[in-house]
């Protein structure tokens, strides 16, 4: 049994949640007197790649011959590169005498079917479906910036995000100091070299160091760490 879920797929669709595959392909199993060997479950990964940790393992049982068949709550669980999709489709797995079967679309490459026969149309709407999707995600994301939303998981250091608004930034005082020195070191003239020796010789809290723990400790400051993003002049704080 082969499942799959990643955001694309919207991980708040009970339709599509891990549980839910995971009944219907025990229930295929029990009702055909299957004996199952293995789950594999990629949670959380794109179906337009292959290089799935779960998957591997997967070819990796079938080179060893320790499975004969795969089964999937549908097409589209497999992945959603029609190309890769058809390759293992139409070659890898006949020639590794693999059985495939796609539940709800009733595809089985045991059985001479219609359904099998729409296969590769089915696999291209699936491509076309997570492009679409992916696309409205970049669409959605470019929108909230232009809002001034911050929608970066990790925060800019000198910055931390709000405790109650979503996607705010709000100045982190604990390295506020910090931010400040820097500026006003280099607004009176004072090179990115000079900046950073000056930092580490009085034990200041670096970025990385700060994002690891909360606290300040010795970390050393290189020249990337002083960059000025317009993020720094507090465009969204």
């Amino acid at each position: 049994m082969y499942i799959r879920l990643s955001r694309e797929d919207g991980d708040k669709q009970e339709s599509e949640s891990i549980g839910n595959q995971r009944k219907i392909l025990q229930r295929y199993v029990k009702e055909n007197n299957l004996c199952l060997v293995k789950e594999y479950v990629d949670d959380g990964i794109s179906g337009t790649t292959f290089d799935r940790p779960s998957f591997n393992e997967l070819l990796q049982d079938i080179e060893n011959k320790t499975i004969d068949m795969v089964i999937t709550k549908d097409l589209s669980r497999l992945g959603r590169d029609y190309i890769k999709t058809g390759f293992y489709l139409e070659d890898y797995f006949p020639k590794n005498n693999i059985r495939y079967v796609a539940i709800t679309d009733g595809i089985d490459t045991y059985i001479d079917s219609t359904n099998n026969d729409i296969t590769p149309f089915k696999a291209i709407m699936n491509d076309m479906y997570a492009k679409d999707i992916s696309k409205k995600i970049r669409s959605v994301l470019k929108e909230k910036q232009k809002q001034g939303e911050y929608m970066c998981s990790i925060s800019a250091y000198g910055y931390k995000k709000h405790p109650t608004i979503k996607n705010k930034l709000i100045v982190d005082e604990q390295v506020r100091d910090i931010v400040e020195k820097i500026f006003d070191m280099y607004s009176n003239g004072h090179g990115s070299v000079e900046i950073v020796n000056y930092l580490n010789s009085n034990k200041f809290l670096s970025p990385t160091g700060y994002r690891k723990t909360g606290l300040v400790q010795d970390n050393t400051w290189s020249k990337s760490s002083i960059s000025c993003p317009r993020l720094y002049a507090s465009e969204v704080a």
